[in-house]
């Protein structure tokens, strides 16, 4: 088993993921500061449009931090994007110290019975191994949102295939994404990730002006799958 997750504007977007055979979106309501909250009407227009796998993003601003009271506005998102048809969520929050913040993120996830992503905030962390121990036991995690390295796949490979190989739960949780090219991906499947993550490579020139086009989403989900099977025979 494989799972594409294909980044998500709008309704639109998500129709083209599933056509292209995606098996989710992680629905944001922009891109900027990297991917922040949808409305949740965006969901709810979302899940009329398609079948598949829903993730909205819980992210109000830039960083990775909260402040004040916004941990009630966002577990008001959460419980929102659960009422519109979201099957799971995305969020990630570190502590002023770029460790793990679990006092919030314990928080957040106490009152829903859905799903969730851990997103690239981890790529941030100052100490991995200890922010993978933090994640460790969390309810209901079962992705981690990661490309190895804040500056993406390309610097983040070698250690990413590493932890897959030396820690099968880690291989599990993985979501290789952030700067994932073709050529990472047989690598990546070798050392036991399943779940890959795309944005603007399922757009026309990468640019996320454009929407998402099904042949693309398609090339990435034939590519997945191929290296899947490969890896089984072989082994």
């Amino acid at each position: 088993m494989s799972l594409l997750e294909v980044i998500a504007l709008h309704a639109a977007d998500a129709e083209r993921a599933e056509a292209g055979g995606a098996d989710r979106i992680e629905l944001l309501g922009t891109m900027d500061d990297d991917g922040l909250s949808p409305e949740p009407r965006a969901v709810d227009k979302a899940r009329r449009a398609t079948s598949i796998q829903i993730r909205p993003m819980v992210r109000l601003r830039a960083g990775f931090g909260t402040d004040g009271g916004e941990a009630t506005r966002l577990k008001g998102l959460i419980a929102s994007y659960a009422d519109a048809g979201a099957d799971g969520f995305v969020l990630g929050f570190l502590n002023g110290l770029n460790r793990i913040d679990r006092e919030v993120v314990d928080e957040l996830i106490a009152d829903s019975p859905l799903p969730w992503t851990f997103h690239r905030a981890i790529d941030h962390c100052l100490d991995q191994e200890r922010a993978w121990a933090d994640l460790r036991g969390l309810d209901r995690l079962d992705q981690v949102l990661t490309a190895g390295s804040a500056r993406g796949v390309e610097h983040g490979l070698d250690d990413l295939v590493r932890r897959a190989r030396n820690d099968p739960e880690a291989a599990r949780l993985i979501m290789a994404g952030g700067g994932l090219a073709p050529e990472h991906v047989p690598w990546l499947v070798r050392a036991g990730v399943r779940a890959f993550h795309i944005g603007s490579p399922a757009r026309p020139g990468r640019s996320f002006k454009a929407y998402v086009d099904a042949d693309l989403v398609t090339s990435w989900r034939d590519l997945i799958d191929d290296e899947v099977s490969y890896a089984r025979v072989a082994r």
